[in-house]
C-alpha cells in the first residue's frame, strides 16, 4: 500500500468516526428497546388495573363504569406520544429549558397557595385548572423542573461539587425554597420526592461523603425525634396518623378506617388473589382505591404473586435506567437518567410502604397506575428523557 492510499485509507477511516459522532450528536441512535417495553408494559397494566379498581366508584359517582379509565386513556395515549417525541430530541437542548423550567414551578407553586386560586381537595390545596374539568399539581412540573436544572448546573461543576459554598449551599436553597411551598399547601409527600431526588442527584454528581452520611443521620434522627415527641403528646400535628401507623385498629371506623380497608384487601388477596375484576374492597369500602391505594386492590386480585410480579417489573425498569445512566455519553445524560429513576423509585417505595403500613400514610400515588392524567403525561415525558439519554449511548463518553 502505498503512502497515498494509506492517508487516504485513514482520512476514510476519520470521516467515518466523524459521521458517526454527528449521527450519535443529532440523538438519531436507537433507543434503548428493553426501557422502552418495560414502561409500556407497566404503562398498559396500570390502565388495566384502574378500570379494575375504579368502575365501582366510577358507576356510583358518574353512572359511568368507565369514566376514570376512559381519561386516563386519553392521557396514556397523548403520553405515550410525548415519550416518543421526547425519546427523539437530542437530550442536550433540555439545557436551555432548565432555568425556564425551575422558574415556572416556582410561580405554579406561588399561584397555588394564594386563596381563590388554587383548587382545595381533602384539606389540601395542591391543583390548579378548572375543577371537574382539567386540573393539574405544580408539584409534578416541580418535579420535572429539579431533575433538569439539577442535571444541568451540576453536570457543569465537576470538581466543584466537593465545595460547600459552590456545590451544595446553591441547590440547598432551591431544595428549601420548593419545600417551603410545597408544605404550605401541604404535600408531604410531594415534598419528600423532590428533596430526595434532588439529594440524590448532588450526590451522584460529586457531593462530600461525609455530607451525604450527615444528611441521612440528620432526616433519620429528626424522623425518630418527631415521631417520639407525637408519642409523648408534645406535638399534636399528624398525631392521629402516628397513631393510627402505630395500630390502626385503634380507630378502625375513623381515623385508622383507609389503612384497616387497605390491610383487609391485601390480605383477602392471598397468595394467587381474588382474580382480576373480583376484588371486593374497591366496592365503596377501601378510599382512594384507583388512586393512592390502588396497589391494595393490586394485591387483593392479583394476589402476592402478582403483586411480587409487578414490582419486579418495576424493578427491572429502574435496573435498566440505571445501567442507561453508567453509560450516558456525559455527566447531564447521566444525572438526567440518574433523576428521573430516583424519582420514580422512591415514589414506587414510598406508595406500597404506605398501603402496606411500612410508613404513616403520606398521600402518594403509584406511577403508572394511580389515576391522574398530567401525572402519568409527565411520567411518560421524563421516561422519554431516558430514552433520549439512551440513543446517545454508542457515542464516546465525554466529560
Amino acid at each position: 500500500m502505498t503512502r497515498e492510499e494509506h492517508h487516504a485509507r485513514k482520512a476514510q477511516e476519520q470521516h467515518k468516526k466523524d459521521m458517526a459522532r454527528k449521527h450519535y450528536l443529532a440523538g438519531k441512535g436507537s433507543m434503548d428497546i428493553p426501557f422502552l417495553l418495560l414502561a409500556l408494559l407497566l404503562t398498559g397494566i396500570g390502565l388495566m388495573m384502574l378500570f379494575s379498581a375504579s368502575f365501582p366508584s366510577a358507576y356510583y359517582e358518574t353512572g359511568s363504569a368507565g369514566y376514570y379509565f376512559k381519561r386516563q386513556a386519553v392521557f396514556a395515549a397523548a403520553g405515550i406520544v410525548a415519550m416518543l417525541v421526547v425519546g427523539r430530541f437530542n437530550y442536550q437542548r433540555w439545557r436551555g429549558a432548565a432555568k425556564i423550567l425551575m422558574v415556572l414551578a416556582i410561580f405554579l407553586l406561588l399561584l397555588v397557595i394564594i386563596p381563590g386560586v388554587g383548587i382545595t381537595k381533602n384539606n389540601a390545596t395542591r391543583w390548579l385548572g378548572v375543577d371537574g374539568v382539567l386540573t393539574f399539581q405544580p408539584s409534578e412540573i416541580a418535579k420535572l423542573a429539579v431533575i433538569v436544572y439539577f442535571a444541568d448546573s451540576i453536570s457543569k461543576k465537576k470538581e466543584r461539587m466537593r465545595d460547600l459554598r459552590e456545590g451544595v449551599l446553591p441547590y440547598g436553597v432551591w431544595l428549601a425554597v420548593i419545600a417551603v411551598l410545597m408544605l404550605l399547601e401541604p404535600h408531604l409527600s410531594g415534598t419528600i420526592l423532590i428533596v430526595g431526588t434532588g439529594a440524590i442527584m448532588m450526590a451522584v454528581g460529586g457531593m462530600p461523603a461525609w455530607l451525604i452520611g450527615a444528611g441521612i443521620g440528620g432526616v433519620a434522627a429528626a424522623a425518630w425525634g418527631f415521631v417520639a415527641l407525637v408519642d409523648a403528646g408534645i406535638i399534636s400535628y399528624g398525631a392521629s396518623r402516628i397513631n393510627m401507623w402505630h395500630d390502626p385498629w385503634l380507630d378502625s371506623s375513623d381515623d385508622g378506617y383507609q389503612m384497616v380497608q387497605s390491610l383487609i384487601a391485601i390480605g383477602s388477596g392471598g397468595l394467587l388473589g381474588t382474580g382480576l375484576g373480583k376484588g371486593r374492597q374497591k366496592f365503596l369500602y377501601l378510599p382512594e382505591e384507583s388512586n393512592d391505594f390502588i396497589f391494595s386492590t393490586v394485591c387483593e386480585e392479583l394476589g402476592l404473586i402478582g403483586a411480587s410480579l409487578i414490582l419486579l417489573v418495576f424493578a427491572l425498569m429502574l435496573l435498566r435506567g440505571f445501567w442507561i445512566a453508567l453509560h450516558a455519553r456525559d455527566r447531564f445524560g447521566t444525572l438526567l437518567v440518574v433523576g428521573v429513576m430516583s424519582h420514580l423509585g422512591l415514589q414506587v417505595f414510598l406508595n406500597v410502604a404506605v398501603v402496606t403500613g411500612l410508613v404513616p400514610a403520606t398521600g402518594i400515588s403509584l406511577p403508572f397506575f394511580s389515576y391522574g392524567g398530567t401525572a402519568l403525561l409527565l411520567q411518560l415525558v421524563e421516561i422519554g428523557l431516558v430514552l433520549s439519554v439512551s440513543r446517545q449511548i454508542p457515542a464516546k463518553r465525554e466529560g
